[in-house]
């Protein structure tokens, strides 16, 4: 218990110098620099290995991925609208305009910063695009950034169809994913569609965000 006590005492003491400008003061017990070492990725990071890998365990999370070419992804993006029956879809306000290109006869609610939760439950579908994805986890990483939106915008919508390109946006592993992202933009880490269980292990899905994530892999061609 002494030994907890001395510790505590001394990162009290250490603060309270720094703030003081009188220094850092001494270190305390168990705050000497740990050695990570570990490794940042455990397998081949070919980009058509990662894509298929990526592809492989977004499916285990029960997302409906689709492979695409930068030239089909308007006329792939038409097809899984008309597939859910949407007739409106959100957008980012800088979404890349081609990326609707083909859908005719569905309204584009473009989000100006001022759509509310109401409204966006309003509408059938939300397209985006996504800061990265990561190979190993199956996960899709949105921070707000280009073609992305409000994090509002993803999380209300009950339909979510998100763009990843290959292969500058898709890396192996999360140490690979952290250093290319900003810890301060209010980041959502997306894992196949939302979904909770209860204390029976029931799985629910669209507690907390859209019922079925599609996630269209582009590739160059």
């Amino acid at each position: 218990m002494s030994g907890s006590r001395e510790t505590v005492l001394a990162r009290i003491r250490a603060a309270i110098g720094s703030e003081a400008g009188t220094g850092a003061g001494p270190a305390a017990p168990g705050d000497e620099e740990i050695p990570r070492d570990y490794l940042a990725v455990h397998r081949d990071e070919d980009p058509a290995a990662l894509l298929d890998l990526l592809h492989e365990n977004l499916t285990d999370y029960r997302a409906l991925v689709h492979r695409s070419t930068e030239s089909e992804l308007p006329a792939t993006i038409a097809r899984l609208l008309s597939a859910h029956g949407s007739r409106t879809v959100a957008l980012p306000a800088d979404l890349p305009p081609g990326w609707l290109a083909a859908a005719t006869g569905i309204e584009a609610v473009t989000d100006d910063g001022t759509l509310t939760a109401g409204r966006l439950d309003a509408v059938d579908s939300v397209l985006t695009g996504c800061a990265l994805a990561v190979a190993e986890t199956g996960t899709v990483v949105l921070d707000a950034g280009p073609a992305q939106g409000r994090r509002l915008l993803t999380l209300v919508p009950d339909h979510h169809i998100c763009v990843v390109l290959a292969p500058e946006q898709i890396v192996a592993s999360l140490p690979r994913a952290l250093p290319r992202l900003d810890p301060t933009r209010p980041q959502t880490w997306v894992s196949g569609p939302s979904a909770t269980s209860d204390i029976e292990l029931d799985r629910v899905e669209g507690v907390h965000g859209p019922r079925t994530l599609e996630v269209i892999l582009v590739s160059e061609g």
